[in-house]
């Protein structure tokens, strides 16, 4: 496709790099001439200075031959009025705008955005997406997150793998035996910096942190045979009363019915007026950085604390002066800048969280949309988690996933059928067999290519993305189903693969 995007920052640019490594046409328009040399320096893209609302400017970047346009600068008004005029003047299809005054998402004003009005097909706000993000993480505390799919009857799960967990220093193929009740598909483990993809052979190792699907229903008993037994809590502390505090105190009042919620926010006027906006939350006006005001929020008793103002190192600094009344909190701590991670071991933070990729994430699920169904990004976007569909014209119908063709690199993690989560054990994986309603979660690695592969991989190489879709999920006209992969976004050299 060929696609337009609108803002060069953080979100802009890892979109770029993953849609260019699927094999996309990338043009970026961004008024900052810095932002766009880097954009230059470092990706393929037609980088355009300029304001993004130009007519001229989108007739430079070739609007009219636009796919999809993704509007994500800094400002909502100018993302707004750009896929307005990318409608109006250049009959853009798609469009996608990143808006972040909530007051523009206020459902009384939901006719805004509609082809008469403001044409735009997909409105992503980072507070809203983040704020489900962290919700989920609250839902399964032993996981460091927790992705729904398959309409959330399958689970993607991040462990911690540390010495608590029983299963390390095992062999996959032997796991089932050992622990029968474990239902459960571990597609690969961050090492280090470095995504690595199990065989049936390979151990989890200590600080491993593993990629594991799961049925949705199983998922306390699964964390718990990896030695995570912590309870949800019930009583939190919210650091920060902005938009993201504000829906996930609102997310939490509604799905979690025994929980106490307390925020303590800075300013005095957002401080009232979350307090006349949520039912069951208590609002303290006063700085969490202040022990007093700490105290006075009963520090003692909280469970669980959520640093999540505007401010990166006020955050830290919240979760490590926290860390002096109990050892046994749990702290999370909101951070946009990516080199922060490397202080949240020293800083004994349990969770970083990094507002950008969910946005991405958010993103790429629209960007996708009629090939696939979610997506999911590992990594700083090098990796994908994504649903898609299987079709019954494709080439796995009926097939013994041994027999299925697909390169090694591949790993099926779970499959839906009648309603029916299955998950292939590592030993029993070539039993399984795709029929025509399935769901799964697989994935793609590269990095190690074998002779055997080359002739697929080429195929990848040239369009990798695409043609892994196409293989799975081939449309001539049918109706498909739902499948999921987990991709390596990579792009091969066709040298290397002849």
């Amino acid at each position: 496709m060929n696609i337009i995007i609108c803002g060069a920052g953080r979100v802009g640019s890892t979109i770029a790099k993953m849609l260019i490594e699927q094999n996309h046409s990338i043009t970026m328009i961004d008024q900052s001439s810095d932002d766009i040399q880097k954009i230059n320096e470092t990706l393929d893209v037609k980088a355009i200075v300029g304001k993004a609302t130009s007519p001229a400017i989108l007739e430079k970047a070739n609007t009219k031959d636009a796919d999809m346009i993704i509007a994500v600068t800094r400002n909502d008004e100018i993302n707004m009025l750009t896929c307005q005029i990318a409608f109006s003047l250049f009959q853009v299809p798609k469009k996608i705008a990143r808006i972040r005054f909530q007051e523009y998402l206020d459902p009384k004003y939901a006719g805004l955005f509609n082809r008469e009005n403001l044409p735009i097909d997909n409105i992503i706000s980072p507070e809203i997406e983040i704020a489900k993000s962290i919700q989920r993480k609250l839902e399964a505390p032993g996981a460091l997150d927790n992705v729904p799919f398959a309409e959330n009857k399958i689970r993607l799960l991040e462990i911690l793998i540390n010495e608590k967990c029983s299963i390390h220093g095992i062999n996959l193929n032997e796991l089932t035996k050992k622990f029968p009740k474990l239902n459960a598909y571990i597609l690969g483990v961050i090492r280090g910096d470095k995504f690595v993809v199990m065989k049936k052979t390979d151990q989890l190792k200590l600080n491993d942190k593993a990629y594991v699907v799961v049925n949705s229903s199983q998922m306390q008993e699964t964390l718990s045979v990896f030695g995570h037994n912590e309870k949800i809590s019930n009583k939190m502390l919210i650091i920060g009363g902005g938009n993201i505090g504000f829906n996930l105190a609102k997310n939490i009042e509604q799905s979690f019915e025994s929980a106490r919620v307390k925020i303590i926010e800075k300013d005095k006027s957002r401080a009232e007026y979350i307090a006349n906006e949520l039912n069951d939350t208590i609002v303290i006006n006063g700085n969490g950085l202040d022990e007093e005001v700490l105290n006075e929020a009963n520090i003692d008793e909280v469970e669980t604390v959520l640093a999540l103002t505007n401010d990166d190192e006020d955050n830290l600094m919240v979760s490590v002066i926290v860390e002096k009344f109990s050892k046994d909190k749990r702290t999370m701590a909101l951070t946009n800048k990516p080199n922060y991670s490397l202080l949240q071991s020293s800083l004994k933070i349990d969770d970083l969280i990094d507002p950008r990729m969910s946005t991405v994430s958010s993103i790429l699920k629209h960007v996708h949309k009629g090939t696939i169904e979610n997506a999911y990004t590992i990594l700083n976007g090098e990796y994908e988690v994504i649903e898609a569909d299987i079709i019954e014209s494709s080439e796995l119908i009926n097939r013994q996933l041994k027999d299925s063709n697909l390169p090694e690199e591949i790993r099926i993690g779970a499959i839906l059928r009648d309603g029916k989560v299955i998950i292939p054990s590592h030993e029993v994986v070539s039993s399984t067999t795709f029929k025509n309603t399935p769901i799964a979660i697989s994935s793609i690695m590269d990095e190690h290519l074998r002779h055997n592969s080359y002739r697929y991989l080429k195929q990848i190489s040239q369009s990798q993305y695409r043609s892994v879709i196409s293989m799975l999920c081939h449309s001539k006209g049918n109706q498909p189903t739902t499948i999921l992969l987990h991709l390596r976004i990579e792009q091969l050299d066709c040298k290397d693969i002849g």
